[in-house]
């Protein structure tokens, strides 16, 4: 079920509190040949996903920015930073008291510090939150194989493969303090984090299936399905 083309009286009638699964993603480049909106379009996938196996769970409409300061540099990235983000998450979980449990389905590594902070204060308050990212090979972590795959499932027309090429292929733990101090644009002059030139539709798929039974066992374990 889609949150936006619910009305209040539904969810009045429903016979239990439902789970309210939060899409967040990022407009941030991704690349020369990715869409700014990679991340949030995998993310309400992933919503979508999750919601179609399980009648007790809403996906609520995605957000599309996120703590993407680290892509600054490259036309069109857009940012709110940690502090917003995180006041942000407080208080959409804060105001989300109807539901049984909030899910943030989130699209972008550069969320999760803010992420974590809302989730432990929120837990102090008696609210019940799971945050969950897919994962991937730490040579591979932005545009490149892995997300471009993806991608090419999802969206293939919105991927312009010509323009692809490899970026930096060293593990991110390598890459961390200099992109830290100095963002992507530092470590990576074309902003990818791995090598898109092998993504291949197909792998996508089984990448995203991977994904969806991995965010969906998660769910199982912090929100057993009601008997």
């Amino acid at each position: 079920m889609r949150l936006a083309d619910l009305t209040s009286a539904d969810l009045a009638a429903a016979d239990r509190a439902p789970l309210l699964a939060i899409p967040l993603g990022a407009t941030e480049q991704h690349g020369p040949h990715l869409p700014l909106g990679t991340d949030t379009a995998v993310a309400v996938e992933l919503c979508r996903r999750l919601a179609a196996t399980r009648a007790d769970i809403v996906a609520a409409p995605e957000i599309p920015y996120g703590s993407s300061g680290e892509h600054a540099g490259f036309p069109g990235t857009l940012s709110i930073g940690h502090r917003a983000l995180e006041l942000l998450i407080l208080e959409l979980v804060r105001s989300a008291d109807e539901f049984a449990g909030v899910i943030l389905v989130n699209g972008h590594g550069g969320n999760l510090e803010p992420l974590r902070a809302a989730q432990r204060l929120l837990a102090t308050e008696g609210r019940s939150t799971l945050v969950w990212s897919p994962t991937g090979p730490a040579d591979d972590t932005h545009a490149g194989h892995a997300e471009t795959s993806v991608m090419l499932h999802l969206a293939p027309s919105r991927v312009t493969m010509h323009r692809a090429e490899p970026g930096t292929t060293r593990p991110l733990r390598e890459l961390m303090p200099r992109l830290r101090s100095g963002g992507v644009k530092a470590v990576s002059a074309n902003g990818i984090l791995g090598d898109p030139t092998t993504a291949d539709a197909g792998e996508g798929a089984r990448i995203l299936d991977r994904w969806t039974s991995a965010l969906i066992a998660a769910v199982a374990e912090s929100f057993p399905e009601p008997r």
